[in-house]
Parts: structure tokens; C-alpha cells; sequence
């Protein structure tokens, strides 16, 4: 991707169409026409995909898995995860879809990794697909289960190779990872969501935020007659010139109307506009892409490596978007990252799902060559978590990434202890 000092004076007005510049070490880029695509094969893509990305090289002996408990603690999920040698990692899985998923956690999902050594995690996960036909499952609650055994046996192995996560993906590149946060509003007033965006921005001591546009899956009905219309221009002159803003249509349009919302987004120097169609129609999504000359977001409810693939090969999108539990892990998303970046594409990944999805962002950020300018941050100060080596805030825009073993946070061990087992059947 282009990157904002390689641009001419004309093409790089205000802050560009992505972050232009480069921000706590973070690179981040720009697509003003398409001579910065770099083509690449359905093939390549293939073969870059199937290349193992995880280094369990530092743990020399083998990481029996023993047992894997889901537990619940007042209405907050965990994973218990025991290594035959006594080993244990406690962590926090998706919060918002796992009290519907949890049957297929605990019947169709752990068990395929008990007896296993966790140094395979990455064929485990091929055979966790396969496993009692997982595979005819497949969707967001299948790979959600799968992302919560992965992440936990991703703590384990960190804790008894006292090494922090980014050791597993090839090493820290940066910890200091710049933050936008979101608005989850829609349907209120422009006036009303200028005020409450002022007060976010003020919060957080951010220099990025996202809101949302349209009305959610809607058909291009605006969740209110004329609010993005009236949104798009008067967001812009509330925080200036220098502040960097990104909407979310939430599969709000078609492609003309895409494109129409997309060019009023341009004239405003947006960041970057966020599913702008419904998120399997891969086509449309790629016909506001060509259109536009601001980059393109997408595909935060992608699991499919073949359509990832797709999707990069044909450029659907500008910047790509993986949900580190939606998608079905870390070791996915990684995968879409370094097939995204041989087609000089970024990756800014979704946040989703409360409980400890920001931290799990932030690692991700520290190690990923091509990542965007600024994740997003939703912390959660209810959970009893700490870190000696972070504040877990966002502290004038910035997060600190840890870097203790694994995740580099530690679980108020009392609160763990009154957890209790969740059953598959009451």
C-alpha cells in the first residue's frame, strides 16, 4: 500500500483516506487509484495460506492436553484448560454469542483436542473441522468455540514456555498500539450523535473514532430519513481536519447506494468505510471497492478461507477484517494477513464480543507487518484482570501491549475459584 509521505501533495489531503501517516510504529496506507495493487494468484494465495505461521520451536517437550472446561462466573464465560503435567490456563472466550454456543463447545468442539499435544494446534484445527462432521456446521457459532479452545491452549502453551504470545508469530514489532473507538448508536439524531461522539473522543483522549452509518441489513434504509446524510459532513467539522473518522454501514446497502454513501464519505476524507453491503455478497461489496477511491473495510463475518481468498485475489475490499473469534482464531487471522499483504493489502481487525476481545486485538497488532493504523477498543473494567507490564487502558490513545507469558494478564484467582462447569445438558 502507499504510504502517505510517497504520495503527491494533491492526493494526500488532510489526513488521506486512511490514517496518512505513520503512528506508533504502525504503518498505514492509502489507495488513491489501483497502481498500488499488487496481483496475486487464487494459487499463491492458496500456498501462503497452507504455510504453518505458528513457532512452538521453545517448548521442547510435548503439551498433552488433559482437560478443557467451560465455566461460568456470574455471567462472564471461561475456559479452564489442563495439560496432562499439570499445567493450567484460564481464559475469557467470546461473551456474546457463547451462551447459545456453548452445546457445541462442549459436545462437538473441546473434545477433539483432549489427549492431543497443543504443539499441533494448527493441524488440530483442520481436524477439529473435520471432526464428527464439524465442517456441516460451519458459521460463526462453530468457529467461535473453536477461536476459545485455540486461544486457551495458545495461554497454556505461553505460560509454560514463559514466552509472550508474540513469540509464537515470529516476535513483538511494536507495543504501542494507537486505538479508535466506536459508537454503537444508530437511529439517534445527528445532533445527538455529534455530542456523544465529542464525549468519547474526550474520554478516551482518542484520536480516531468510528460510527455507524444506515439502518443494519436494511435494503438502503437510513435508520433515520436523512441522518447519514446530515452525519457524514457535520462529524467532519465537529472534530476537524486532523482527526481520522471511519463508519460502519453495516450491510446497510446495495452497491449504487454504496457508492453514492461512498463518494459523500470521500468528499469528507473518511478513513475508510466498513461493509458498506450485506456481508456475503462478496460482488457488490467489490463494485463499491472499485468505485471508490477512499479504501473499503470489510469482513468481519468471514470464515472461509476459500472466500478470504477470494476476496484478496479480486480485491472485495481495501482493508481486510477477520474477527479473531468470529473467523475461528489468531492462527486464522494470521493467515488472512500475510495473504493480504502479497496483495498489498492491510488488515485492521474486528472487535467483537466484550470480555477480553480488545487485548486479543492488541497482540495481534503488535506483531502483523501489514497492519492498519488504528485498532479499536472496547475494554471491559468489569473483569478482575490485571497485567504487570500494562494498564489495560487506553491512555491518550494508546494501548500498551503486554508482554508477559501468553496473553501477559492474570485473572483475580478468586473470583476463578467461584466459577462453577457449564453442562451441555441442565
Amino acid at each position: 500500500m502507499k504510504r502517505a509521505d510517497q504520495l503527491s501533495a494533491s492526493c494526500a489531503s488532510r489526513r488521506g483516506f486512511l490514517a496518512a501517516s505513520v503512528v506508533g510504529g504502525l504503518s498505514t496506507g492509502i489507495r488513491v487509484d489501483g497502481s498500488d495493487k499488487t496481483p496475486v494468484s487464487m494459487e499463491e494465495l492458496a500456498r501462503i495460506a497452507n504455510q504453518s505461521v505458528l513457532d512452538v520451536s521453545f517448548l521442547e517437550q510435548p503439551v498433552r492436553i488433559a482437560s478443557i472446561e467451560l465455566l461460568r462466573a456470574g455471567r462472564v464465560f471461561l475456559v479452564r484448560t489442563r495439560s496432562t503435567d499439570g499445567a493450567e490456563a484460564v481464559t475469557v472466550p467470546h461473551q456474546g454469542r457463547m451462551n447459545i454456543a456453548y452445546p457445541i463447545f462442549l459436545e462437538l468442539v473441546a473434545p477433539s483436542f483432549i489427549g492431543r499435544d497443543a504443539r499441533d494446534l494448527e493441524q488440530l484445527l483442520w481436524d477439529v473441522y473435520r471432526h464428527r462432521s464439524n465442517y456441516k456446521l460451519q458459521g460463526l457459532a462453530f468457529w467461535i468455540c473453536v477461536a476459545a479452545v485455540e486461544m486457551s491452549l495458545l495461554e497454556l502453551m505461553g505460560q509454560i514456555a514463559g514466552r509472550p504470545l508474540a513469540d509464537f508469530f515470529g516476535g513483538m514489532l511494536r507495543r504501542e498500539i494507537p486505538v479508535y473507538v466506536a459508537s454503537g448508536n444508530r437511529g439517534n439524531s445527528p445532533e445527538s450523535e455529534v455530542d456523544h461522539l465529542r464525549r468519547l473522543a474526550a474520554e478516551f483522549d482518542v484520536q480516531a473514532l468510528k460510527y455507524r452509518l444506515g439502518g443494519r441489513m436494511s435494503r438502503n434504509a437510513d435508520s433515520l430519513p436523512g441522518r447519514s446524510e446530515a452525519l457524514i459532513p457535520s462529524v467532519r467539522e465537529a472534530f476537524g481536519d486532523e482527526f481520522t473518522l471511519y463508519v460502519d454501514a453495516n450491510s446497510s446497502y446495495d452497491a449504487a447506494e454504496g457508492i453514492r454513501i461512498g463518494r459523500m464519505l470521500e468528499a469528507h476524507d473518511y478513513g475508510f468505510f466498513e461493509e458498506p453491503c450485506e456481508f456475503d455478497d462478496l460482488w457488490s461489496t467489490k463494485q463499491v471497492t472499485d468505485a471508490l477511491r477512499m479504501p473499503v473495510a470489510g469482513g468481519e463475518q468471514e470464515f472461509s478461507m476459500n472466500r478470504w481468498r477470494w476476496t484478496i485475489a479480486n480485491r472485495g475490499v481495501d482493508i481486510v477484517q477477520p474477527d479473531l473469534h468470529y473467523g475461528g482464531g489468531i492462527i486464522h487471522a494470521v493467515k488472512v494477513a500475510r495473504m493480504a499483504e502479497a496483495a498489498g493489502l492491510e488488515i485492521a481487525p474486528h472487535m467483537s464480543g466484550g470480555g477480553l476481545g480488545y487485548l486479543e486485538v492488541v497482540h495481534f497488532a503488535s506483531w502483523t507487518t501489514n497492519i492498519g493504523g488504528f485498532m479499536e477498543f472496547k475494554g471491559d473494567a468489569t473483569l478482575p484482570v490485571s497485567s504487570a507490564t500494562s494498564s489495560l487502558k487506553c491512555e491518550q490513545g494508546v494501548v500498551q501491549c503486554p508482554t508477559g507469558p501468553g496473553f501477559g494478564v492474570t485473572l483475580d484467582e478468586a473470583w476463578v475459584r467461584q466459577a462453577r462447569p457449564v453442562r451441555s445438558n441442565p
